[in-house]
């Protein structure tokens, strides 16, 4: 991922908490100055392990004006610096950040639609978009669609369905690979789709944004996940005769397709 390094600071944070979001998933709150932990919503950080290694992390929370700042780190227990990270957020009162960096932000200027799809800890992202654009634009309309391989995956469904249940411009699909283990929360704008995210797109998005008297042409499009993810659904919507002048995602900067 890549941005602007100019506006980019490196400074000292508190770790003020530390829970599991559900067996491989954490959830680290960091408290720093104000002034110095701004960002804008769908922008990430870089948190130090060493002083060779920076590791990106999408911000969870959308700019609040007292310096807390919300992170979604996946625990892969075989990969070095996920052991690390872990091991060094046990043990750490303070950690080094560098922030914000990023251009795959929303667009307070645009009042299109807001269609965002996510896998895993991509959730992250949307998370501080959808609580920015709640809070700016509360009638811009918002579909968002989580992937994830099975249920358990799903770690801040109650938050998800909670949107959709509250707000009458949210609506949430859920998409895992197998089967639900229990019915999601009931909702209108609450739905479930068993398959790969693409495949699902590919097949119910136009009938899901019809609900809300949307089209896909008609939205501003934010991707989030492996760059395999990103670029499968992109695909999906250029088969659609979706520009893609709309369309955001981190990996476009990191992981740029080959022309």
């Amino acid at each position: 991922m890549s941005a602007s390094t100019s506006t980019c600071k490196t400074l000292t944070c508190q770790v003020t908490a530390v829970e599991d979001l559900n067996p491989d998933v954490f959830g680290v709150t960091l408290e720093g100055r104000p002034e110095a932990m701004q960002h804008a919503p769908g922008q990430y950080l870089e948190l130090k392990l060493d002083d060779n290694t920076w590791v990106p992390f999408s911000i969870a929370s959308a700019e609040r004006g007292d310096g807390i700042i919300e992170l979604h780190i996946q625990h892969w227990p075989e990969r070095d610096n996920s052991a690390r990270l872990r091991e060094l957020l046990q043990v750490a009162n303070q950690l080094t950040v560098r922030l914000p960096s990023g251009d795959c932000v929303l667009d307070a200027e645009s009042e299109r639609p807001l269609l965002l799809v996510a896998a895993g800890t991509g959730f992250a992202q949307m998370k501080a978009i959808v609580e920015a654009a709640l809070r700016q634009q509360p009638a811009r309309p918002i579909s968002l669609w989580w992937a994830n391989r099975e249920h358990r995956d799903l770690y801040a469904e109650d938050l998800a369905c909670e949107w959709a249940q509250q707000y009458a411009n949210v609506a949430f699909q859920a998409v895992t690979e197998f089967p639900l283990t229990e019915p999601l929360a009931v909702g209108e704008r609450i739905s479930h789709h068993q398959g790969r995210v693409d495949l699902v797109l590919e097949s119910a998005l136009e009938s899901e944004l019809a609900r809300a008297q949307l089209t896909p042409s008609d939205c501003d499009i934010f991707l989030s996940g492996s760059p395999g993810m990103v670029y499968a659904c992109v695909d999906v919507f250029e088969r659609k005769n979706i520009s893609s002048e709309r369309m955001f995602s981190d990996v476009f900067a990191y992981a740029p397709r080959p022309h």
